[in-house]
C-alpha cells in the first residue's frame, strides 16, 4: 500500500513547456518523438502540459509524439486550465477542458489542474466556480485526479487547502535555490501541503535551467564530490528526495538533456547525507547573490505594450550577477545591444505594471528593468 497518493509514480516527469524548436519556431516533433520514446523506455510515465503552453502547440505535440504513438495505459498525462491569462469568461475557461481533450486526443486526463494560482488571481477561480467544475469533470470520467499549481505564500496555500480539502495534489515550485527564498518559500509550502496530507508534483526543479548551469563555484563544488554527475542531477535529485513527492517535472528541451535526466532518474536514488551537505553549501553560495528569480515562463511578455523581452534581459543580468562581472562590461553590453536591436530596450518600459500582475514569481519587474538600464545602457 502506498504511504501517500502517487508514492509509486516514477520520480521524473516530462514537462512539455520548453520543447525543442525548429528554426522557423515550430516545435521539433521528430525530436520530441525520440525524447518521448527514451522517457518511456526508461520506465517513466508522467507527462505534463497546459492549455496555454506555446499557445496550445504543446498539447498538440503531446498528441503527435505521445498519444497517437503509445498505448493509453502506458503513460499518464496532465494538463491545466488557466483563468487569468487574457481574463477569459467562465464559459471560455470551462471550454478549455474540451479543447484540451480535442488537441491531445487523450480521451481523459490522468491529472487536471487549476493553473498558476497566486494572490492576484485565486479569487477569480472561486468566482468562476472552477473548483466545482473540475470536481464535476472527475465525476464525468474526463479527469481521474485533480489539483492545482500554486505560486504564493504558505499561508495562502493553507487557506486554499482548508477550503478545498478534496484537492488530491498540489504542484509547487521547489528547488534548492528557492528552498528558503522569502519570495518562493519552497520548504514552507511543501510543509503546508504535507500537513494537509497532500502529495506534491514539483515544477521548476532546475529553476528555468539556471541550476543546470550554475556559477562556477557551485559547479566546482558538485564536481569535487562526484565528477560524473551533472549539475541538473543534483537539483532534480534534491527535490525528488523530499517526502510526499509524486514526480519532479523537468522541462527537457533536447535529446541530450533527456539522456542525462533518465540516466539517474530511471533508477532514482535519494540523496545521501554527504550529498545533502553538498547541497547546503551550494545554497550558502546562492544566498550571497541578489539574483532575479525569473524562470522564463514568459507570461509577462504576452501583454507588454512595448514588446520588451523581459526574461531574456533578466537572464543576461543574472549572468552578470552570478559571475561577478562589473556594470557596463563591454561584451555583455554588446550582447544586450544585439538582443534589443529589433525589440524594445529596458529603458522603453512604460511602467504600466502589466508584467508584474502576470508574474508567478512576484518579481518587482519595473525596478529590475531599471537595474538593467543602469547596467547595460
Amino acid at each position: 500500500m502506498e504511504r501517500y497518493f502517487g508514492e509509486k509514480t516514477p520520480k521524473l516527469g516530462f514537462g512539455l513547456m520548453r520543447l525543442p524548436k525548429l528554426e522557423n519556431g515550430d516545435i521539433d516533433i521528430e525530436q520530441v518523438k525520440v525524447m518521448v520514446d527514451m522517457f518511456l523506455d526508461a520506465g517513466l510515465t508522467y507527462f505534463d502540459t497546459a492549455y496555454v503552453y506555446d499557445d496550445g502547440k504543446s498539447e498538440e505535440a503531446a498528441r503527435d509524439a505521445l498519444v497517437l504513438r503509445h498505448p493509453r495505459d502506458s503513460f499518464t498525462l496532465a494538463t491545466k486550465m488557466n483563468a487569468w491569462l487574457g481574463f477569459p469568461t467562465k464559459e471560455e475557461v470551462q471550454k478549455q477542458l474540451e479543447i484540451s481533450l480535442e488537441r491531445t486526443q487523450a480521451g481523459y486526463f490522468d491529472y487536471y489542474l487549476l493553473h498558476a494560482i497566486q494572490d492576484n488571481n485565486y479569487e477569480r477561480y472561486e468566482e468562476l466556480g472552477l473548483w466545482d467544475f473540475v470536481r464535476q469533470a472527475k465525476e464525468k470520467g474526463l479527469v481521474k485526479h485533480w489539483g492545482f499549481s500554486f505560486h504564493s505564500t504558505p499561508e495562502r496555500l493553507d487557506e486554499l487547502l482548508t477550503k478545498h480539502p478534496d484537492a488530491e495534489f498540489v504542484q509547487l515550485q521547489i528547488n534548492y535555490a528557492d528552498w528558503d527564498n522569502p519570495q518562493v518559500q519552497s520548504r514552507r509550502c511543501l510543509e503546508v501541503a504535507r500537513a494537509h496530507g497532500k502529495s506534491v508534483v514539483v515544477m521548476e526543479p532546475v529553476k528555468g535551467g539556471q541550476l543546470a548551469n550554475p556559477i562556477s563555484d557551485i559547479q566546482n563544488l558538485f564536481k569535487s564530490y562526484n565528477p560524473e554527475a551533472s549539475c541538473a542531477s543534483w537539483a532534480i535529485r534534491f527535490v525528488a528526495s523530499q517526502d510526499g513527492i509524486i514526480t519532479v517535472l523537468s522541462g527537457m528541451s533536447n535529446i541530450a538533456q533527456m539522456a542525462d535526466n533518465v540516466s539517474y532518474m530511471g533508477n532514482f536514488q535519494p540523496l545521501n547525507d554527504e550529498e545533502k551537505e553538498v547541497i547546503r553549501k551550494a545554497q550558502e553560495i546562492l544566498d550571497s547573490i541578489n539574483m532575479i528569480p525569473c524562470t522564463g515562463c514568459r507570461y509577462c511578455t504576452k501583454g507588454c505594450p512595448m514588446g520588451i523581452r523581459i526574461p531574456d534581459l533578466f537572464s543576461l543580468k543574472n549572468r552578470q550577477l552570478l559571475n561577478g562581472i562589473a556594470d557596463h562590461d563591454e561584451k555583455l553590453v554588446e550582447r544586450y545591444n544585439r538582443m534589443t536591436a529589433d525589440s524594445a530596450k529596458a529603458s522603453d518600459c512604460l511602467q504600466c505594471g502589466q508584467c508584474e500582475g502576470a508574474c508567478p514569481q512576484g518579481i518587482n519587474i519595473i525596478e529590475r528593468l531599471q537595474d538593467i538600464v543602469a547596467t547595460f545602457e
